[in-house]
């Protein structure tokens, strides 16, 4: 009963105001007469996807895998990142500010060069996803990493425990929170960067990602089904950054011992 009243708390609010945005679009449409290839209604973006459900489907799909293998890329080499930066203030501060270039660079005027190197195909859409969602991964495990309380470190140090004890059983631990937040904040980033990787890389003749939905959509005038394939975008960053999100707050219960 606890679980269903925090689900109709949690979820019910962001649907209602969903259905006020809709109808509030279909009325606008309709009474101000715009036209559809300016903004189609919702039930012609409803039509679009009926008629195209296959193939956003399978576009979908095959974006979700970039993002997922881009965020799982992101997680484990940002974590690698971090546990160096917290064992060397030097390489920290000779590092830190590549990782920030990362963050800043313009993904779009790269991208290209990242698909040369690299190839088309997945694993270019794979690179790009990684490179954009591995920054906050990198900012929030070092974070929590090397915000130590000093009187810990102390104590740790009286009992003439090691570099790796140290990291092992009061670090890592202590950074499980930041760490988790840093990989909320990336699994959203990196269904954009697969978006924009298939800008770019594509798939070849056959298989066509969402971005490529989106390129090929907009060349052609056909806005409902555009609208489509940005629906099915939001729900996919939506999709993931939810399961790594109740993953996040899963693991956390479990690690600080608090009650479901």
């Amino acid at each position: 009963m606890k679980r269903l009243r925090s689900l109709t708390t949690n979820v019910l609010p962001p649907l209602l105001f969903f259905a006020l945005v809709v109808c509030a679009w279909q009325g606008a449409v309709s009474l101000f007469g715009i036209e559809p290839f300016l903004l189609p209604g919702p039930l012609l973006v409803a039509q679009a996807i009926a008629d195209n459900l296959p193939r956003l489907l399978s576009a979908t799909l095959l974006t979700a895998s970039g993002a997922l293998l881009g965020f799982v890329l992101s997680f484990a080499f940002g974590f690698l990142v971090a546990l160096l930066f917290s064992q060397s203030r030097l390489i920290e501060r000779s590092l830190y500010p590549y990782a920030i270039f990362l963050q800043t660079m313009p993904i779009v005027a790269i991208a290209p060069l990242i698909i040369l190197w690299i190839g088309y195909g997945l694993q270019g859409v794979v690179a790009v996803s990684f490179i954009i969602a591995l920054f906050p991964v990198i900012a929030n495990t070092t974070d929590g990493l090397t915000r130590v309380d000093p009187h810990i470190l102390d104590f740790f140090a009286l009992n003439k425990a090691n570099r790796w004890q140290v990291l092992f059983k009061l670090r890592i631990p202590g950074a499980v929170p930041q760490m988790l937040v840093g990989a909320r904040i990336s699994s959203g980033l990196s269904v954009i960067g697969a978006i924009v990787g298939e800008f770019f890389a594509g798939y070849g003749t056959e298989d066509f990602g969402l971005g490529y939905l989106i390129i090929l959509t907009n060349g052609q005038a056909k806005t409902d089904y555009l609208f489509a394939c940005i629906l099915f975008c939001t729900l996919l960053g939506l999709g993931l950054f939810t399961t790594v999100s109740s993953l996040s707050n899963f693991l956390l219960r479990r690690w600080t011992g608090a009650p479901e």
